[in-house]
């Protein structure tokens, strides 16, 4: 039995059309090789396990081959080759940044770059890893770079290319190895499989393509793995296995189940891969992929896009026909939601639970039982009520703040954040007004939000009935607006009227505030019960207060109980306007009244802000 070599030593490529994936940059090279047309310094730069090594040295034989071929491939007859393959050629060296990267280690290199090549044109220096080199290196090594002797070439391989120092950068020729596609790499995984004769299926094969993730070298090591764990037939289902994958039938079951709304069917499958040792986040990952890739099926334009077997291109389609592009959009958007919530989540299955439920039921109607969404019954309900036609009623006789009666011919819009007027109802003007009659032509047209309290509507049923009336009583308290005061002559005493004045000041709505503030500074009183006085500092303000006297009459009518309270403004004469001390003035007439005060400051040391 002859010595073992992995795959990934064992079919290295050897020539430029034996790499694979990298066309564009091997055409390059070669024909560099065939013009003779060579750069000082290239750099090779690009994921790890994408033939930037294995290029370098098929290139730097090619340049050192005293007989290519008219394609620039290296003859492999001459004597350069044949020591570059026997691994004795003195022209090509490979050197490692990540163990000599200091700046005693570029001198020694230096050094060696003054003795011309024995055999051969160049000397190549390929240097591997080369962002390990530290920055004193790289500034030394800059001269030599720039201007090597005429017979020293210089192939810098770096998986790392933003680690190099711009000045490094600008004299080199780069290029840029691209990922592995799936297809080339199950193509080349197949030419090894059966240059080692063994079976395989080719959804094993592109189950390793993806795991690589687009690295050749990677491909190979996990298909010497699996091949030793299949013995000799790389089953889909034995790979699976021995790299710990999750079946991508899981997924392809999880949709048909979201798209039935089965999700009782959705909670036991999670069990059972969770239960396998499967994580919870590696299955929203993965659904998410498979949601893409659906949505990437459903055109014909698109389908190229994924990375998957022929035979599991066919199963996309057939189950992109199924699912309609919103769901899927949807899907989609929910985990990936899921997958950016899933780390700061302290309970990770119970978010993943709740994401599957959601996506399961998107294709659910509205108004089915256990949609689990927020209802939309509330708002067309709402909706169907106002659009219904309005018979022809008795107009309703609407008290306004000054006590006159009239019709209500405006468009009225009541907003739960600025709530002006209160309906009452069965409550009858302390005279008897004229009432008429009104035609569909000057009935009123309301309107309402969803959350409006202002309008009841079995209150504008009942004001149909030409023997009761509604009383519409401007009140400043948002939340009196429904309700439904008696009529009371309650007593009240001081205290109390200052109590509900202060706090009518505190709940006025928010475009009265400036009026509001400036009222708390005033003190109604009891003149000649019920009547209440309050004195008034300026005109401006009895100006601004006259236009909301109703109001605030009715408010503490409300509030109160009594519904024979008359507000009476004063205007304050001079003598009568109490001027508004400060801070400072405060304090000094809390100190004459209490003179612990004056003590308590100056034991703890305080001082007025």
């Amino acid at each position: 039995m002859g010595e073992y070599i992995v795959s990934a030593r064992k079919y290295r490529p050897s020539t430029f059309d034996s790499v694979v994936g990298q066309h564009a940059l091997t055409t390059t090279l070669k024909n560099a090789v065939k013009s003779g047309k060579l750069a000082h310094a290239y750099l090779f730069c690009g994921p790890r396990g994408v033939g930037k090594t294995t290029c370098a040295r098929i290139f730097a034989k090619a340049i050192n081959c005293q007989n290519p071929t008219p394609d620039g491939e290296a003859c492999n007859e001459c004597e350069s080759c044949k020591a570059f393959n026997e691994q004795r050629s003195f022209n090509i060296f490979e050197l490692d940044a990540a163990s000599n990267n200091s700046v005693e280690h570029i001198k020694t290199l230096m050094e060696q770059t003054r003795i011309p090549p024995q055999v051969g044109k160049y000397k190549v220096f390929i240097i591997d890893e080369v962002h390990m080199l530290s920055t004193a290196a790289f500034n030394a090594f800059l001269k030599t770079l720039e201007e090597p002797p005429a017979h020293v070439i210089f192939i810098l391989a770096t998986t790392e290319k933003h680690k190099i120092l711009p000045t490094i950068l600008s004299r080199c020729q780069i290029y840029d190895f691209e990922r592995m596609a799936v297809a080339e790499t199950i193509d080349h995984l197949k030419h090894v499989a059966e240059s080692e004769g063994i079976s395989y299926e080719e959804e094993a094969l592109a189950v390793i393509a993806e795991k690589a993730d687009g690295g050749m070298r990677d491909a190979l090591s996990i298909f010497d793995q699996a091949a030793s764990f299949c013995q000799g037939n790389i089953t889909y289902q034995k790979v699976i296995e021995d790299l710990n994958v999750l079946d991508s039938d899981y997924y392809f079951r999880i949709l048909d189940y979201s798209v039935a709304n089965k999700v009782s069917d959705i909670m036991v499958l999670l069990n059972d891969i969770v239960n396998k040792g499967f994580d919870a986040g590696l299955l929203v990952g993965g659904l998410a992929k498979h949601v893409r890739n659906v949505l990437m099926a459903k055109d014909e334009s698109t389908l190229p896009l994924l990375e998957v077997s022929e035979q599991q291109r066919k199963r996309y389609k057939e189950q992109a026909a199924k699912c309609d592009n919103r769901f899927l959009f949807n899907a989609l958007k929910l985990t990936n939601q899921c997958d950016i919530n899933y780390r700061q989540s302290s309970n990770k299955r119970l978010l993943v639970e709740l994401t599957l439920i959601e996506i399961a039921q998107l294709t659910q109607p509205d108004d089915a039982a256990g949609a689990g969404r927020r209802p939309r019954r509330l708002k067309t309900l709402f909706r169907n009520i106002v659009r219904q036609p309005q018979p022809t009623k008795q107009a309703p006789q609407v008290a306004s703040a000054g006590g006159s009666v009239g019709h209500i011919n405006v468009e009225a819009t009541v907003s739960p954040k600025v709530a002006s007027a209160s309906v009452v109802k069965d409550v009858q003007a302390p005279s008897p007004q004229p009432t008429a009659n009104y035609s569909s032509t000057s009935r009123p047209h309301l309107k309402s939000k969803i959350g409006s309290v202002g309008f009841s509507w079995s209150n504008l049923k009942e004001s149909s009935q030409p023997q009761k009336q509604i009383v519409v009583s401007p009140v400043l308290d948002e939340k009196a607006v429904g309700t439904q005061p008696k009529v009371e002559e309650s007593a009240f005493t001081q205290s109390d009227l200052e109590y509900q004045w202060m706090s009518m000041c505190n709940r006025m709505p928010q475009h009265l505030s400036g009026i509001a503030a400036r009222m708390k500074n005033m003190k109604p009183s009891i003149a000649d019960f019920p009547t209440v006085e309050v004195v008034v500092e300026n005109q401006i303000m009895m100006d601004q207060m006259r236009q909301i006297k109703g109001s605030i009459q009715n408010t503490l009518k409300l509030y109160l109980h009594n519904a024979k309270i008359v507000l009476v403004m004063k205007l304050a004469e001079n003598h009568e306007q109490v001027r508004i001390l400060s801070r400072r003035e405060q304090f000094d007439e809390m100190s004459k009244r209490n003179q612990s005060i004056g003590k308590l400051r100056g034991l703890l040391d305080l001082e007025l802000a």
